[in-house]
C-alpha cells in the first residue's frame, strides 16, 4: 500500500456551477469602495478555510476516480476498487480517501501494471506526490511482512 498526496488539494476543487462565495480580503489588501463600503473578494477556486472546500474536492476527484472505472464503496464512500485483466490475470486496485491524501492498495506494480497505468493518469491530472509506502493509517502502524 502506497500513499499519494495532493498538493493543494483544496484549490485543485471547483466550486459548483453558479455557486458564488465572497471573501474579505486578506490583511493589508482591503479597500473601500465608491459607496464606502468595505469591498469583498469573488471566489473562483475553493480555498482552505471555506466551509464547503472539502466537500468540493470530494466532488470533483470522486467523478474522475468513477469514470475511470472505479466502482464506489457501498459501506464507505471514500473507497473505490477497479480491477482489470493484465496480460491474462486479473489485478485490483483499492484506493482510500482520506482529506487529501490517497492510499492505494495494489499487488502488481511493473511495467504496465495496472497499478502503473492508474498512477501515471493519476500524475497527469492532478498535482500529486508518491509518498511511498504506508507507514501509519489514521493513527495505526502498518507493517508489511516479508511474505505477504
Amino acid at each position: 500500500m502506497r500513499r499519494w498526496d495532493f498538493v493543494a488539494a483544496y484549490l485543485q476543487g471547483e466550486l459548483e456551477p453558479g455557486e458564488m462565495v465572497y471573501c474579505r480580503p486578506p490583511p493589508g489588501y482591503e479597500s473601500i469602495g465608491s459607496d464606502g463600503h468595505a469591498e469583498v473578494c469573488k471566489v473562483v477556486k475553493p480555498i482552505y478555510g471555506m466551509a464547503q472546500a472539502g466537500r468540493r474536492w470530494q466532488r470533483t476527484l470522486f467523478p474522475w476516480l468513477l469514470e475511470w472505472g472505479f466502482s464506489q464503496c457501498s459501506s464507505d464512500p471514500c473507497v473505490f476498487t477497479a480491477q482489470r485483466e493484465i496480460h491474462g490475470s486479473v489485478q485490483r486496485i483499492v484506493v482510500g480517501c482520506y482529506v487529501d491524501d490517497l492510499f492505494v492498495l495494489h499487488i502488481s506494480d511493473g511495467p504496465g501494471s495496472f497499478y502503473e497505468t492508474f498512477t501515471s493518469d493519476l500524475a497527469a491530472r492532478w498535482n500529486v506526490e508518491d509518498e511511498g509506502p504506508v507507514s501509519d493509517l489514521l493513527n495505526v502502524d502498518v507493517t508489511r511482512d516479508a511474505d505477504f
